[in-house]
């Protein structure tokens, strides 16, 4: 069976694994823990890297934890004449915007954001909705998170080793 270059190994998988669990540990640190060779620690985290699987080493930032505590899914719909890239520029600028996709159905983008209370969520849309290239928005309220955003599943999967 031939590997598609996005394929990783169970070595991969240990690796990413460990520094999902312990993101400050050290190149050597790993390869002490993964009892392979420091080099092969370092090919492979810079394989990974440029292909994409690791895509940063910063710290995970809770929202919640800097005061941000509501969070919600905003499905967007755009004038088509104005495209998607203008109306993402606008979406960029508004900090409390975490993510944006395009999206199929019956709307164009779905943003994730978070405010600082459900009276400030109000601020934020409004601040989505002042672009000339939006339409209409659909708001949904996060209650709690059930599963929160997880790679480390679909890691092992990858790997064959689920």
């Amino acid at each position: 069976m031939s590997r598609l270059p996005s394929e990783i190994d169970v070595l991969d998988a240990r690796l990413i694994s460990l520094l999902y669990a312990e993101p400050r540990i050290g190149v050597l640190e790993c390869s002490r823990r993964l009892g392979v060779a420091r080099g092969t620690i370092q090919a492979r985290l810079d394989r990974l890297a440029s292909r994409g699987v690791i895509r940063g080493h910063g710290p995970d930032i809770d929202p919640a934890a800097l005061g941000y505590s509501v969070t919600a899914f905003v499905t967007l719909e755009i004038r088509q004449r104005f495209g998607h890239d203008p109306v993402s520029t606008h979406l960029r600028d508004i900090p409390e915007v975490l993510e944006v996709h395009t999206i199929t159905g019956s709307g164009d983008l779905l943003c994730r954001i978070v405010a600082r209370s459900n009276a400030d969520l109000q601020r934020v849309i409004d601040r989505v909705m002042s672009f000339e290239g939006i339409v209409r928005s659909s708001t949904i309220i996060a209650l709690a998170s059930q599963i929160p955003y997880r790679v480390l599943p679909l890691v092992a999967a990858a790997a064959g080793d689920s």
